[in-house]
């Protein structure tokens, strides 16, 4: 009867949200009330300093095209809406996912603390939403310069939103918060709950297309580091607005609640301070631009406050977690430290909103070379042997994943060996070289010829498929990540949970299919260089970036299915892998042969841009670079099956050894039985045929040796 009540009164409560009651003037409650009210002053707050910012840098009066005060001063502020309302959707959401303790009785479904975080996500992602397509609407005004009244904007509204790349960006990310609102009004699940998480952080990643970001000589370090900016703020601001809003419903778990968002805010910080120093190395001429210009200006206000928020949290975390262990329900000074962070975010976040439509010092414009505007840098002298090992053109975003991935797979072989574990280096030292192949991939001369040459756009596309998976497969970070994280004890899903769901979930079961994996890895070769992809990759860096990341993980599965030790999904029997990884390699092998031998030249119009017209030379590259598909696959290829031969053999004597333990415990209890069953069943036998003793002796002879031989078999 009690826990029909609880389920009763929970469902009651997932139907309206408790209405607000009235305080007294000493009520601990009273605060959040005066907090709810000044983080609703943000947003105003947000949207009059970025119109005052951009009088302050001239962006009204730079423009070529005036389409009216109210597209030019309504933009700004529909940009501030959108960030506000994307922060707050985005921070409730990440904080339910990771951070609120979960339910006892049915772990699958939200407690009510996080279902309680996702109802307020929905209402603030309905503005979100709003927003979003006001703010296409206005861009689009924007775009062709024109006011919404005039008949040019009603005419050519379908085009800019369809045709033009700046109003595809709002579709797509208009598309990623409808879906998130779909799912989070669908169910109250919370793997469904983290998958509207990740559609949200999605929907940010298409506007680091526009403003400053993608017109520019370092058009990749820009997009890459307005995308980084723009998460990382996103996360660490919307975080602590709700940690904040939901500080009574975490309860005596507060504590525990604001130290997970601790966590995460010391890396969105760390993400935001690297990217704004790229973004504005980009657009600064130099230091002394932080305070001769108005540009600068901004960008330098907005380093202070991030010094001064990185000292909040340094205080927050020393002394008002504590503070919150000891007592959870004195939470004042934790509120107004909060609240205080809050303004300054919105602050800066109205800053951003005026620096990405303002002019910067440095022209946005390509290099005079139209050569270095189309790979978006400076076009590199030709190439030798040497200038491809020692090139270089970095990378931020790359950089900083290989640095992450290295950095915390060490810090995880020293917890193991501070705890007295051991962690073989024939796992590290692999994963070391798997990173050091994703930056030479990204950062190094394959990647500065990449896009130069089909031959040496073939050796990253190797590098990214063929070389690094197997290595970080043989890392076996899952495995690492399991014996380092800590588990936890109040039903929420950290980084150790999710790693197991995600391991054991149908998806990763259905990827990581024979099969799927190995048509996935064989049939990207064919999709990629056949079709319109591979010279989207050449020409975009949307088209670029996925062919880096989808190649990675193409190859990362293929060769988790034949050599992985991670725990997962099960994997086929030895000789089946042996079979996939011959017949998958030869169809590599057949690719090779294909480029080899063609006589049409894949994504000709780009080499045309590049002054490349010389069809014999391109045509002769183009089988350089099938002659180093073909070749590539062969080193890894025996590698691998040595690989998978030696886990076999290693897999049979593990087999054999446990039989031997388990039969010296057990006297041989199971060869013994054996025995029984076969001498109960010539005893039938026979009672059967009326036999005599030497057949009786016979058939007992011959269970002996039938046991010893089963047991010398190593079954």
């Amino acid at each position: 009867m009690t826990d029909q009540i609880e389920d009763l009164d929970f469902e009651t409560r997932q139907l309206r949200l408790p209405a607000p009651r009235l305080q007294q003037p000493g009520d601990e409650s009273a605060g959040l009330s005066v907090a709810a009210i000044v983080l609703l002053a943000c947003i105003p707050l947000g949207v009059v300093l970025a119109v005052l910012a951009m009088y302050f840098t001239g962006a009204f009066t730079a423009l070529l095209v005036d389409p009216g005060a109210l597209v030019t001063r309504g933009l700004p502020a529909v940009t501030a809406v959108f960030d506000g309302s994307a922060a707050v959707t985005i921070g409730l959401l990440v904080i339910s996912t990771v951070a609120l303790p979960g339910q006892k009785r049915d772990p699958l479904s939200a407690s009510h603390s996080q279902w309680y975080a996702t109802r307020w996500a929905t209402w603030s992602g309905g503005v979100w939403l709003a927003s979003a397509v006001a703010a296409l609407v206005f861009q689009a005004a924007s775009s062709l310069g024109v006011p919404f009244t005039s008949p040019t904007f009603r005419s050519q509204f379908l085009f800019v939103a369809f045709q033009l790349e700046i109003g595809q960006t709002w579709l797509v990310t208009i598309g990623c918060i409808a879906v998130a609102l779909v799912i989070l009004l669908s169910t109250k699940n919370v793997s469904w709950t983290a998958t509207a998480t990740v559609f949200s952080l999605f929907a940010l990643l298409p506007l680091s297309l526009s403003g400053h970001s993608a017109g520019t000589d370092e058009h990749v370090n820009a997009v890459n580091g307005l995308a980084m900016h723009l998460v990382g703020v996103t996360v660490w601001m919307g975080g602590l607005i709700a940690v904040i809003l939901l500080r009574k419903r975490a309860g005596k778990n507060l504590a525990t609640v604001v130290s997970r968002y601790s966590t995460l805010a010391i890396w969105a910080f760390a993400f935001v301070a690297f990217s704004g120093v790229v973004n504005a190395s980009l657009r600064l001429t130099g230091p002394a631009d932080l305070v001769t210009t108005n540009y600068g200006l901004l960008i330098t206000v907005k380093s202070l406050i991030l010094i001064g928020l990185g000292v909040a949290g340094y205080l927050q975390r020393r002394r008002i977690i504590p503070g919150l262990v000891r007592e959870p329900t004195r939470s004042r000074r934790f509120v107004r430290l909060a609240v205080s962070e809050v303004v300054f975010m919105a602050v800066a976040m109205g800053l951003s909103v005026a620096l990405s439509k303002s002019a910067p010092p440095v022209p946005q414009t390509p290099d005079t070379d139209s050569r270095s505007g189309l790979i978006g840098f400076a076009y590199p002298k030709p190439i030798t042997l040497e200038r491809f090992l020692l090139g270089f053109h970095p990378d931020y975003m790359f950089i900083a994943i290989t640095v992450i991935m290295a950095g915390l797979y060490l810090a995880g072989v020293t917890v193991l060996t501070r705890r007295g574990d051991s962690w073989p280096i024939g796992r590290t030292i692999p994963w070391l070289l798997g990173c050091f192949g994703v930056f030479f991939a990204t950062s190094g001369g394959p990647s500065v010829y990449g896009a130069v040459n089909f031959s040496t756009h073939m050796i990253q596309h190797m590098v990214l498929m063929m070389y690094v998976p197997p290595l970080l497969v043989l890392g076996a970070p899952i495995l690492l990540a399991l014996r380092t994280l800590p588990k936890r004890r109040d039903n929420s899903r950290g980084p150790r949970e999710w790693i197991m769901i995600i391991t054991h979930s149908r998806y990763a079961s259905i990827i990581t299919n024979p099969v799927v994996a190995a048509v996935v890895f064989a049939g990207s070769l064919v999709a990629f260089y056949y079709t319109d992809w591979f010279e989207l990759s050449l020409q975009t860096h949307p088209g670029h970036l996925i062919m880096e990341v989808h190649f990675l993980l193409a190859g990362y599965v293929f060769f988790f299915v034949l050599i992985g030790v991670d725990p997962g999904p099960k994997r086929p029997p030895y000789p089946l892998r042996l079979i996939l990884l011959l017949a998958t390699l030869a169809f590599h092998a057949f690719f090779g042969l294909a480029i080899m031998s063609g006589t049409d030249i894949l994504a000709v119009d780009w080499w045309h841009a590049l002054g490349k017209t010389n069809y014999q030379e391109l045509l002769s590259d183009q089988h350089t670079g099938g002659a180093i598909a073909w070749g590539a696959g062969e080193f890894p290829t025996v590698l691998v099956a040595l690989m998978v031969v030696r886990q076999w053999v290693t897999t049979e004597e593990r087999v054999a050894k446990r039989y031997d333990r388990k039969a010296m415990n057990d006297d041989d209890a199971e060869l013994r039985a054996y025995n029984e069953q076969l001498a109960s069943m010539a005893g039938a036998r026979r009672g059967a045929d009326h036999g005599a003793g030497p057949g009786a002796e016979h058939g007992a002879h011959d269970t002996v040796d039938h046991g010893a031989d089963r047991r010398d078999s190593g079954e």
